[in-house]
């Protein structure tokens, strides 16, 4: 378990933006869509940016069940700014899961795989990226998968 956490805590760091404004969002959002869509999968899609909605789209296939996860889960990257995967991987690794948690309502908050932080490099968490409707660790894989691509054809600013 611990080198899970060590490698989820490796993409967050790896995975983290120099800029990164609403049309960037959206178009991040339109590609993991893309992806989605070209391979049938039955998820909701959401990009969050400081608190408003950039997109949510629910594909063929999709439950009104996954607009609550992906709520749950967003919040999750919003309290902690960790991915919504990893922070489920931490309770697990302790023994323990939210349900234990009297300050984290399970209705409110899900640790499960699909979300992760929009992270701006020397700022901190600005937004989320979010699907729902696959295993989790496929949610989980999916995001980062795009976020990988979307980060590596990117040009680097200096700050």
């Amino acid at each position: 378990m611990t080198g899970l956490l060590e490698q989820l805590l490796e993409e967050e760091e790896a995975l983290q933006f120099d800029h990164l404004g609403h049309e960037d969002a959206l178009a991040l959002g339109l590609r993991l869509l893309e992806r989605a869509r070209r391979e049938r999968l039955p998820v909701v899609v959401d990009v969050t940016l400081a608190g408003l909605c950039v997109l949510q789209c629910a594909l063929p296939g999709s439950r009104p069940d996954n607009h609550d996860w992906v709520r749950r889960k967003r919040n999750m990257v919003t309290r902690f700014w960790h991915s919504s995967y990893y922070m489920g991987r931490y309770y697990a690794s302790k023994g323990t899961s939210l349900a234990g948690k009297p300050h984290l309502d399970p209705a409110e908050y899900a640790d499960h795989g699909g979300s992760f932080p929009l992270l701006l490099r020397g700022t901190g968490c600005i937004g989320s990226i979010t699907v729902s409707g696959l295993p989790q660790e496929e949610d989980h894989a999916l995001v980062v998968g795009v976020l990988r691509e979307w980060l590596a054809g990117q040009p680097r600013r200096d700050t």
